[in-house]
């Protein structure tokens, strides 16, 4: 850390150069400015840079490298682990960079890096096209994508990273670059997948689907008919389109006009079946799952940007998540999923959930780092709750999920659904081959692993 004479000449020169604005923690705002989406988190930045521009986020990079201060990097501020925010550093806020611009002779959209979900399907949806989203509408896309991205449209159209064209990169030296398949093809390998590692993202250019309609089909039973749901549902996905996509679950019956009033706040089975096409076809490929006694059911058209937001978690909650990554979804895994709902938190937004991958996922064959394309399945247990009393109950039946389904898991892991658990898992994340490739390449660009508020590759 600088002098305090240097480190207040620095903070007042930054005040003057930024055309967007910034936060210390004596400001009025600052407080506002460092609250994040996860309510556990609580970290005291020295200096919140909110960007409005990408010569904002070089002129912010070069006052940390000046200063030997730490970098976090905010985008949707969605990060399960906080990654941010740190403490006493500095954090590059790209929350007022969220412009879109949609490309549709050419199938592609140019995202600018603060740009939440809804930013970017909003701006798509005149135009009948989009590409893979996360499933909450306030996800950040740069992170999001930057570290896989699946979401309910990826057995369409793949990962969200697998439809990456190119990014315009800050990089820990404090030098803008495009990084294409052309241009810095090494490090365009190594931001399909490696986060935040290699330097901030100011823009994303991502591929196009075209998307002329989209429908779903939800159902709700009471929880001994669970075992019946997740059989089904699977049975659904696994003989049906590559299109159809969607999950299994257990939660906590919202209040939801959807939802019966006596259900509200009991444990519940449901699934979703989401389908890139007319609702008629729908109905037909998920006529088994509507068959089965329920308590509640939507079937119906919806745009994309509408089914994005429908699900959206509440900010200020308590979270911690976590998934595995599993080599299928027979019975016995069945029985053992829905035998973990049991001691599932409950009235909490916890939620117990299983999806499928495969598809446009699996057929992918670039070498990308993601080693959890292959597997057919994924359980994602989702801690959300208000009361800190609950912390632990909550963390260990996230933990208990994990074990449950250990006789199926594949090992690998989407990292995007973890927070912080550890140097093995972050290698689960990337494959080991991998992290080896992306430590030298980490050297290159990033040698004293300034980027480091993320899922962190050191280098080597």
């Amino acid at each position: 850390m600088a002098p305090l004479s240097k480190a207040g000449t620095a903070l007042a020169a930054l005040r003057e150069d930024l055309a967007g604005e910034v936060f210390a923690p004596d400001d009025p705002g600052y407080d506002e400015a460092r609250t994040v989406f996860n309510a556990m988190i609580d970290r005291r930045p020295a200096v919140i840079a909110q960007c409005e521009n990408a010569e904002d986020v070089v002129t912010a990079v070069r006052f940390a490298r000046d200063l030997d201060l730490s970098v976090a990097v905010r985008g949707g501020g969605h990060s399960v682990a906080g990654m941010s925010l740190n403490d006493g550093g500095v954090v590059v806020d790209l929350r007022r960079m969220h412009e879109v611009t949609v490309h549709p002779a050419s199938k592609a959209v140019r995202v600018a890096g603060g740009a939440t979900m809804s930013h970017l399907d909003r701006a798509c949806a005149p135009y009948a096209l989009a590409t893979t989203g996360g499933r909450a509408s306030t996800t950040g896309v740069g992170g999001f994508v930057l570290g896989g991205g699946t979401g309910w449209l990826d057995r369409a159209f793949g990962l969200a990273v697998d439809n990456l064209l190119g990014v315009e990169l800050v990089t820990a030296q404090g030098e803008l670059i495009n990084v294409t398949a052309e241009d810095h093809p090494e490090l365009f390998w190594g931001l399909h997948g490696g986060g935040g590692n290699f330097g901030v993202a100011t823009a994303l250019t991502l591929r196009l689907h075209e998307l002329p309609a989209l429908s779903i089909a939800m159902v709700f039973c009471l929880p001994e008919h669970g075992p019946e749901v997740i059989r089904t549902y699977r049975d659904v996905i696994e003989s049906g389109p590559d299109e159809a996509g969607g999950g299994a679950l257990y939660l906590t019956g919202p209040p939801a006009p959807f939802i019966p009033p006596h259900l509200v706040g009991q444990l519940l089975a449901g699934a979703l079946v989401t389908y890139a096409g007319p609702e008629e076809e729908l109905r037909r490929i998920a006529g088994p799952l509507l068959a089965i006694p329920h308590e509640a059911e939507i079937v119906t058209a919806i745009p994309y940007a509408d089914l994005q937001c429908m699900l959206d978690d509440p900010p200020g909650l308590r979270n911690y998540w976590s998934a595995e990554y599993l080599t299928g979804a027979p019975d016995a895994f069945v029985d053992a999923f829905c035998g973990l709902a049991a001691s599932m938190p409950v009235p909490t937004g916890t939620q117990h959930v299983v999806w499928p991958q495969g598809g446009a996922i699996a057929a992918v064959e670039e070498d990308y780092p993601v080693p959890y394309r292959d597997a057919p399945w994924a359980v994602h247990p989702f801690g959300m709750w208000e009361d800190p009393a609950d912390d632990e109950r909550v963390v260990q039946w996230v933990k208990d999920v994990r074990a449950g389904v250990q006789p199926w898991a594949t090992g690998a892991v989407y990292l995007n659904f973890t927070g912080d658990e550890g140097a093995d898992r972050v290698v689960a994340g990337l494959g080991a081959d991998n992290m080896r490739r992306l430590a030298r390449l980490k050297r290159q660009y990033d040698p004293d692993n300034v980027f480091r508020f993320n899922h962190n590759i050191p280098p080597v």
